[in-house]
């Protein structure tokens, strides 16, 4: 039974903690995701011979990628319509499948810098989320034009599966560069508008446990991209 006190209610310094407790649950599912991710991503690559098997079987791993792609698909616009623990089920069951394909950037990638990159995506993630935090000032014109960004990245990421050459020299420094300005700024927008959505005095419903999956899925996708970008800017290659 859900006993919160509505927002009329509320005094600013009970709305703030709550707006800190909802946000603190979306870090804790973002993270354990992302541990899962690193997880099973770490475990498979010590097996060598399997990664390379799933990345010479093109049908297996363009297959698991449209899965990846499907799962993100259908949680964003299904989730409110099903229950709080499948919402949990299908972001995990991403968060591993995530883990499985990010195996290969072990065939690419040193694991020193594999493990540098993903510290100071640490650190600029939290900065940048502290940031959208914080703020008071509105963040939508940054969303906008990030998204617009986005939509720009996509695009160029679907040509160059059929002209690989596009990623390479001074395009793919470009193309990296573009990607982290874009996901820099997705963070902080984000996290501003998870909070901004947070419905106060709903904590400890099903319907709040789905707006933390939901927040901590977009936060995740932020980091991992984020991730990404900086991995093929500051990489060193095996």
């Amino acid at each position: 039974m859900n006993t919160a006190i509505p927002q009329q209610h509320r005094t600013a310094a009970s709305v703030s903690a709550e707006n800190v407790r909802f946000m603190t649950g979306v870090y804790k599912w973002m993270t354990f995701g992302l541990a899962l991710t690193g997880y099973i991503a770490y475990s498979l690559s010590q097996n060598e011979q399997l990664v390379m098997q799933l990345v010479t079987n093109k049908l297996l791993f363009y297959g698991m990628i449209f899965a990846q792609l499907g799962l993100v698909v259908y949680l964003s616009a299904r989730i409110s319509k099903m229950s709080a623990t499948q919402a949990t089920i299908i972001y995990l069951a991403y968060a591993a499948l995530t883990g499985v394909t990010f195996s290969t950037i072990f065939l690419v990638y040193t694991k020193d810098s594999i493990q540098s990159v993903f510290f100071l995506t640490s650190f600029a993630f939290a900065g940048l989320s502290t940031f959208g935090f914080l703020t008071k000032r509105d963040l939508g014109p940054i969303g906008t034009f990030c998204h617009m960004g986005l939509y720009g990245i996509i695009g160029f990421s679907i040509l160059s599966i059929f002209f690989p050459s596009m990623l390479g020299g001074q395009m793919g420094t470009i193309f990296s560069l573009v990607g982290v300005v874009v996901f820099a700024g997705l963070t902080a927008y984000d996290t501003q508008k998870i909070k901004n959505s947070n419905i106060i005095g709903n904590e400890g419903t099903a319907e709040n446990h789905k707006e933390t999956i939901s927040g901590a899925l977009t936060l995740y996708l932020d980091f991992i991209n984020l991730f990404l970008m900086l991995l093929r800017l500051m990489g060193n290659r095996k």
